[in-house]
């Protein structure tokens, strides 16, 4: 007579397991679906509010040199004011009397060109048949409300983002610890990889949920007629979800190993709140000084701030090519020190019922 075997999980298929549970338990949510698709409509709303404040045909002031006259005669949302040549036109510009200039450019597809001291609005732009090309006389500058615009939606998605999935850890662990689910957990999976799976699933969601986040306001710009603007926030983009992704197993591993120092949800508040705040910290700081460019810069090498600092630098150009790369490798390294330092908390704590297990205790196990 045979005895049964025994199912022996690897460490990666144990950590696929638990990742595998994590996103089942979310999928069947309705809230979190809800809350999801409200979050989706809501970018794809401001997109699209974007794309109708950028057709506005409110009157832009102009200065139109001699021989570009043709390329504004009997187009509306313009207050024109003629120039000897382009020399004079760009001197209106540069005073501040106009907002641009449409001067004859040979070189130019369209056969003219709209100089500007700062880079244009996209409402300027929608304002001709054609996108003529662009010339800026400050090109370090940008448009001071959609600056403003654009740090409030880096800020608030990785602090939303990081905040639901990260609190949705803390709330799975000491769940299955207040309901002693986790010791049967254990034994099936060892500690660390429970945790690593919990910090993998809950990952794979919320970069799912950036990466649609990114193609909504991809494909938004670009059907409602925002090239300009999608053509200076494609890099910053790409390197936001980046940033996000090594950003958030960060804080998740972090979130995983504070929540199982207590054993209540009444309690969890205690141990994760200063995750919270660090969470936050970077989308004030951001709203506030996002014209600030050493504040910027600090928050772009400060791996909590990073994710949301870093892009935004990106898309003002005031970062040099290497600063990214070199900003992550900071991230990165934190990353896994985070990881080391989360599943020792995690797995000295898991176990201990009762009150809240102390940092130091934690630590020495």
């Amino acid at each position: 007579m045979s005895t049964p075997e025994t199912l022996t999980l690897t460490k990666a298929q144990g950590v696929w397991l638990v990742a595998e549970r994590e996103l089942g338990s979310k999928l069947r949510s309705k809230a979190f679906l809800i809350s999801t698709a409200f979050l989706f409509l809501v970018a794809l709303g401001a997109v699209v509010w974007g794309g109708f404040a950028a057709q506005n045909t409110a009157g832009h002031p102009i200065a139109v040199a001699a021989g570009a006259e043709q390329y504004v005669d009997g187009r509306q949302g313009f207050e024109i004011t003629s120039a000897a040549d382009a020399a004079a036109a760009e001197k209106l510009v540069s005073s501040g009397e106009v907002d641009a200039a449409v001067v004859p450019d040979a070189s130019s597809p369209t056969g003219f060109a709209l100089v500007v001291e700062e880079s244009p609005s996209t409402s300027l732009l929608m304002s001709f048949a054609v996108i003529p090309k662009v010339t800026m006389l400050d090109p370090s500058s940008t448009d001071e409300m959609l600056r403003y615009f654009i740090a409030i939606g880096f800020g608030l998605v990785f602090m939303l983002s990081a905040q639901v999935f990260g609190s949705t850890i803390a709330q799975s662990v000491v769940e299955e610890k207040q309901t002693r689910v986790v010791e049967l957990l254990i034994s099936a999976v060892p500690t660390r990889v429970l945790m690593a799976g919990k910090v993998l699933g809950n990952t794979i969601l919320a970069m799912a949920q950036i990466l649609v986040l990114v193609a909504i306001a991809v494909v938004g710009l670009t059907v409602t007629g925002q090239v300009a603007v999608l053509q200076g926030l494609g890099t910053a983009l790409v390197w936001f979800a980046i940033f996000f992704l090594f950003g958030f197993v960060l804080l998740a591993a972090l979130f995983a190993a504070a929540a199982a120092m207590v054993s209540r949800q009444e309690d969890i508040d205690s141990t994760t709140t200063p995750l919270i705040l660090l969470i936050m910290a970077p989308y004030f700081l951001v709203i506030f000084f996002n014209d600030n460019p050493v504040v910027l810069t600090i928050m772009s090498y400060v791996p909590f701030s990073a994710p949301v600092g870093m892009p935004m630098r990106l898309y003002l150009g005031e970062a040099q090519w290497w600063e990214p790369l070199v900003s992550l490798a900071i991230l990165i390294v934190t990353c896994l020190a985070a990881i080391a330092l989360g599943a020792k908390i995690y797995e000295n704590s898991i176990l201990r019922m009762g009150g809240r297990v102390k940092l130091g205790e934690a630590l020495k196990g």
